[in-house]
């Protein structure tokens, strides 16, 4: 979301807000990681497990299996540096209002994909640098905005 609204701040002019004077961390992943990553986890459902136990339940082994993921890149980037990403490919300079931390949000975020890994063999490996060129090539094709 952040990547949207901040392309669109910057080709339009408009002064972004940038939280934790920059020094936010997230996971930014690539939608096509994403979307792979869910075809995976559909593709190896959890099984059924004839010898579970009621008295030491584990639900991915149950008659009613499931098992949950965290799909995410496991990399995570500092906001400041997501923003020059998007400066440099957009070819502009972003009109940044640094403020302090929101209340009630945390410094960096990340996903934990050990389970996803382990599982279902994949981790995303698309990087913020490749994203961010596919997405504002998108972005201008989408909305007709010249380079």
């Amino acid at each position: 979301m952040a990547i949207f609204i901040f392309t669109e701040a910057i080709l339009n002019n408009q002064p972004i807000q940038v939280f934790n004077f920059g020094k936010m961390q997230r996971d930014f992943t690539y939608i096509d990681d994403i979307v792979q990553g869910i075809i995976r986890v559909m593709d190896n459902p959890a099984t059924n497990d004839s010898s579970w136990n009621s008295e030491s339940p584990e639900p991915h082994k149950s008659s009613a299996p499931f098992r949950l993921y965290n799909i995410g890149n496991n990399n995570p980037v500092e906001l400041l540096y997501m923003i020059e990403l998007l400066e440099k490919t957009l070819g502009r300079g972003a009109r940044k209002q640094m403020m302090p931390l929101q209340a009630g949000d945390v410094p960096a975020t990340y996903a934990d994909i050990d389970d996803l890994c382990k599982d279902i063999a994949f981790r995303p490996l698309t990087s913020i640098e490749t994203g961010i060129e596919r997405f504002v090539q998108w972005y201008r094709h989408y909305y007709h905005v010249p380079s």
